[in-house]
Parts: C-alpha cells; sequence; structure tokens
C-alpha cells in the first residue's frame, strides 16, 4: 500500500479517546493491525453497542477491515423502526473508512442482512459486497471468510427455531442490561447473565449442529488452513489442530474482533466483558472502555 505503516502502538484506552467520529479535531494516536475482522453489529435493534463501535472503529488502522455479517438487522427492522444516530454514524463511519484512507473494507453479509445476498457480488461506495471471501496471512495462510449461518442447522433445516430463538435472544440480552446496569450502580461485578443462558440453551442445540466442527471440515474440504466466521455470537480462537477457526464475535455482548498483527498471528480483543472463557490456543487482550 502507498501509506507508510508506522511499528504498531501499545494499545490504548478507549475510555480516553473523545467522543465517537472521525472527522474533525487531532486524531488520536491507533493500534495498527495488518487484518481486523468485526462482525454481528445488529444495526437497527437497542442491544447494538454502537458508541462502543465507533470507539474501537476510531482507535484502529489497519489495511484490510473484514465486515462478516449482520451489520445491519434487517429482521428487526422489519417488525419495527428503530435506528437512533449512532447507527448512522456506524455505517457514515466505515463508509469514511474506505473513502477517506487506504483501508480496503469487504463485507460479506450474513443471515440478518440476507437482502444483500441477493445483488452480489457488489461494490457499494467503494465497499466490496462478497457472498463470501478469501483471506491470505502475512505468513501464507490461507483463511475462509464467512458469515456462517450456511451451516447452521437451524437457520436451514428449522428456520422456525432460529426465528423464535432471535426473538428470545433479544430478549435476554436486554434483560442483561437491566440487570448489570442494577448491579453497577450497587457496586456489583458484572454479572454475565446472556452468556449463562446462552450457553445453556447452545449445549442443547449442541445435538443437531455443532457448528465449528462443520465449518472445519468444510475448511478442510475446500484446501484452507482456515477458517474466520461470526454468526453465533461467541468469540473463539481454536489454532491449535490442522484446521484453525476463529470467530470474531458480536458488538451485542462481547463487543469483539479478530485482528491480525503485522507478524501474521491472529489474535481475539474485547472492548467488552473478557472473553478468556472462548478462547482456547490465543491470548486474548482486553481494552478498557
Amino acid at each position: 500500500m502507498a501509506r507508510d505503516l508506522h511499528p504498531r502502538l501499545p494499545p490504548q484506552s478507549l475510555a480516553s479517546l473523545p467522543p465517537p467520529g472521525r472527522r474533525g479535531g487531532a486524531a488520536p494516536p491507533r493500534t495498527r493491525y495488518r487484518t481486523v475482522w468485526i462482525s454481528d453489529f445488529h444495526l437497527g435493534t437497542r442491544t447494538c453497542r454502537a458508541r462502543r463501535l465507533l470507539r474501537f472503529l476510531d482507535s484502529i488502522e489497519c489495511e484490510t477491515l473484514y465486515l462478516v455479517g449482520d451489520i445491519i438487522d434487517g429482521w428487526a427492522l422489519k417488525k419495527s423502526w428503530y435506528w437512533p444516530s449512532s447507527h448512522s454514524d456506524v455505517v457514515q463511519t466505515l463508509v469514511d473508512l474506505q473513502t477517506e484512507t487506504d483501508i480496503q473494507v469487504i463485507y460479506v453479509p450474513g443471515n440478518h442482512d440476507d437482502l444483500l445476498r441477493d445483488y452480489l457480488p457488489i461494490d457499494f461506495a467503494g465497499v466490496e459486497v462478497r457472498r463470501e471471501a478469501e483471506h491470505t496471512t502475512v505468513d501464507g495462510r490461507r483463511f475462509l471468510v464467512v458469515h456462517g449461518d450456511e451451516l447452521d442447522v437451524t437457520c436451514n433445516q428449522a428456520r422456525w427455531m432460529a426465528q423464535v430463538g432471535d426473538y428470545a435472544y433479544r430478549a435476554v440480552t436486554l434483560g442483561n442490561s437491566v440487570v448489570n446496569t442494577a448491579r453497577r450502580r450497587l457496586g456489583l461485578s458484572y454479572y454475565p447473565l446472556a452468556g449463562r443462558i446462552k450457553a445453556c440453551f447452545k449445549q442443547a442445540l449442541a445435538v443437531i449442529s455443532d457448528f465449528e466442527l462443520n465449518w472445519r471440515q468444510e475448511a478442510e474440504r475446500r484446501g484452507f488452513d482456515g477458517v474466520i466466521c461470526g454468526h453465533i455470537h461467541t468469540p473463539k480462537a481454536h489454532a491449535d489442530d490442522d484446521v484453525e477457526y476463529y470467530n470474531d464475535g458480536d458488538w451485542v455482548e462481547s463487543c469483539s474482533a479478530l485482528v491480525e498483527h503485522r507478524d501474521g498471528r491472529l489474535e481475539i480483543i474485547t472492548t467488552g466483558e473478557p472473553v478468556e472463557q472462548y478462547a482456547t490456543a490465543s491470548s486474548t487482550k482486553e481494552y478498557a472502555a
């Protein structure tokens, strides 16, 4: 790329950053990565952590940014319209990343923004929109980049279950927010209510669909070294097998991303609650917010 990339700066506290927005004022130092993957914003819902996402976008710099699906929640918007200014700011910031910098933005739609899939591939204000993508790390590993719903049995063979699960998930995350707001005011620590309930639900679905195994087998069948996806809102790094698996998480609960460092190392970072319970065979880094 034409831009001179300086050595990576040490992580900074997101709490020290000014209000979201790249335009105007002196830009704060940003942490530099080669590649960043983020997904599952669910813009258009009350559970989207848009302001935290904006702070994260303002804190990073990279060569390529992958948006790995469920960026805008079309399912929710069909039921009722909810679109605060912070959600428009996210869209504008992503467009600015492509038009005002050298960052390549690649968008892989998911099941909640699947309307775009009928028109792929397309170019939206310079953002490349594809059904799936291939990424090669600096050390030569080839990764399949997909949202992930394509091999989720509940989405493809039991759509009614996916719809019911969507309602339940939104109710649980809203409840999680209420409970932890009250706990914070009482001086109590964070309690992962949504995570605990989701874990129980996922155990029940495990007999139907093994999401990670399905995608690792698909990546191996197609000759990739690994797969990078989103969809299930569970950040995870599983790099100790022949076929690697990475899930970049979401911006509803974990507020997490997957990044590639300049040496090719992949790492999950989070601006929300710690994700050590999800990650294996990889270090994680938590940014205060």
